[in-house]
């Protein structure tokens, strides 16, 4: 033990002297999203410095993440660590290791003195959490010498399952990197979620190569709407879309840094791309063309047609061929039946299908559960689940399906309680296509409404007017960026910045130990980590708080 002690005391006199007339920076663990258990202790402090290694035990993802770890410290200090394997009594050394005693999946153990570091996990991902806890806790410094890393032990897991972000591609397009850039943002405030809404009336996105016109025609729209539906046109051609290797490009980035990718490919309505494609998959066989303007469109996919089902098997073939993910989301929001209640083989399938309307719900409303029903047995059939938007619950769908409460928290307080799994998005919490503030006349345009921090940081997914049978339906919160207004990638960023860190809090950590102000403090270290990737984000927001 009394040998032990002089060899501890006698390194720390070592790095003490070879760091004497240089500055020694210091490791602060006040990050975003605050840990759940911290507590510092009376060890001495590790000083980090260029001969520190980083040494992994596991299989290929612990290596990654040790390599992940090295990028990380770089970026941030300039110091370039070497990665290794680990050995037994390596000082000096971040150890990176998995510990099954660790309860959850996600969850991840922190200690830090004097003798060296080490993150553990139940899971790699576990492990890569604890290591964006640490990245957040570095000083940002050009050429570190030696940065102290306070001695603690730090015990954390998420609170929710699913913590997401969704990004729309279909009404502007945005590149392969800019994706990754999402995706990297995503990582950074310990998310795992990336819902990608791909296709929709103004924009088709992903290449299927049994229907060539997708690419062809549908992502392809001939001009956009200046303004909130000016009805003043640029006159100019819009499109883009993603080849299949390139979504599988991004669903391997994702992958490594343990996020899931669900596609989106709404139906039945928002389908007016498709339509100016393929027409025969209308109710009135057009003409159509793709969206220009913004809103809902009367025109959507026939269901009474079995074309129509055969269009959606194949397009859902090819899709779950390239996104291994859980859920495949189908939309199912906005989608009038206005032309299903004219059509006649709509109305052949209804009777067909002895499908009747009542005080509550019309025949054509029923219809849509049919048509979700029967994606949904596909998509089952392939082991897939299926997840939409809370209208679904309007539509008389199986309780198998999963609600993305987006009109608010009644859909998903409903869905809950009727037994049907729920991620919370609402519009007045989560929507970061709003104004961030209430004077908006310098402010680029966007769709409505404000939506300050506090607002986002407000948000409770799991609110204690739920039953605690319905709370285990609910699996967590996500935030969407509609892009009617988000014309540029330095636009999407600063509509969700630092907005997303505050939703980071919401997703991350126990409700009672969540404090506005204190995140405030705490946020201001996130944003000099968004200065240090050249990142666009809304500094006008602190400014109550100075």
């Amino acid at each position: 033990m009394k040998k032990n002690f002089l060899l501890s005391a006698l390194l720390m006199l070592i790095v003490c002297v070879s760091a004497m007339g240089q500055k020694v920076e210091r490791a602060s663990y006040d990050v975003v999203p605050l840990p759940d258990k911290m507590f510092m202790t009376r060890r001495l402090p590790f000083m980090l410095n260029q001969e520190t290694k980083i040494a992994y035990s596991g299989n290929e993802d612990m290596k990654r993440n040790a390599e992940f770890l090295s990028l990380y410290i770089k970026e941030t200090t300039g110091m370039n660590l070497q990665v290794t394997e680990a050995k037994k009594k390596q000082r000096n050394t971040i150890m990176l290791s998995l510990n099954k005693k660790i309860s959850e999946k996600e969850g991840y153990g922190i200690t830090i003195h004097d003798a060296g570091v080490l993150i553990e996990g139940q899971t790699a991902a576990g492990v890569f959490y604890g290591i964006q806890t640490l990245r957040k806790s570095l000083p940002i410094v050009k050429d570190a010498k030696v940065i102290e890393l306070p001695a603690v032990q730090i015990s954390d897991a998420p609170r929710f399952e699913y913590r997401g972000m969704m990004l729309d591609v279909s009404r502007h397009f945005f590149s392969v990197d800019f994706v990754k850039q999402y995706i990297n943002l995503i990582a950074l405030h310990n998310m795992n979620i990336l819902h990608w809404h791909l296709t929709d009336d103004q924009g088709w996105r992903v290449e299927i190569k049994k229907y060539p016109k997708l690419t062809e025609i549908s992502s392809q729209r001939k001009e956009t709407v200046i303004g909130r539906n000016s009805q003043v046109y640029d006159g100019t051609p819009y499109g883009g879309y993603y080849t299949q290797e390139q979504m599988r490009e991004i669903v391997r980035y994702a992958h490594d840094r343990y996020i899931e990718v669900i596609p989106e490919i709404d139906m039945p309505g928002h389908m007016l791309a498709v339509l100016a494609a393929y027409p025969e998959l209308g109710c009135t066989g057009g003409p159509y063309e793709v969206g220009t303007s913004w809103g809902v469109f009367d025109d959507i996919l026939c269901a009474g047609k079995e074309e129509t089902f055969k269009f959606i098997q194949d397009v859902l073939d090819e899709v779950m061929d390239i996104f291994p993910s859980k859920y495949i989301h189908i939309g199912g929001d906005e989608a009038p039946r206005t032309e299903w209640k004219k059509c006649e083989l709509c109305q052949k399938r209804i009777k067909e299908e002895g499908i009747t309307g009542d005080d509550k719900m019309s025949a054509e409303a029923k219809l849509q559960g049919y048509f979700a029903k029967r994606v949904e047995k596909y998509l089952n059939k392939n082991g897939r689940k299926l997840i939409g938007w809370d209208e679904l619950l309007e539509s008389n769908v199986d309780k198998s399906a999963a609600i993305m409460s987006w009109r608010g928290m009644k859909g998903g307080i409903e869905a809950s309680s009727l037994g049907h799994d729920v991620v919370m998005t609402p519009t007045d919490h989560v929507y970061f296509d709003h104004y961030q503030v209430e004077e908006t006349w310098n402010e680029p345009l966007n769709i409505c409404c404000t939506l300050t921090m506090e607002k986002v940081y407000e948000f409770e997914p799991a609110p204690d007017t739920l039953s605690e049978e319905a709370k285990k339906h609910i699996l967590g919160a996500q935030g969407n960026l509609w892009t009617e207004y988000i014309t540029c990638e330095n636009l999407a960023e600063y509509m969700v910045l630092p907005r997303m860190g505050a939703l980071a809090e919401s997703q991350w950590m126990q409700p009672e130990k969540k404090d506005y102000k204190d995140f405030v403090r705490r946020a201001a270290h996130l944003c000099e980590i968004y200065d240090l990737y050249g990142i666009t984000y809304a500094k006008h927001i602190f400014n109550k708080e100075k």
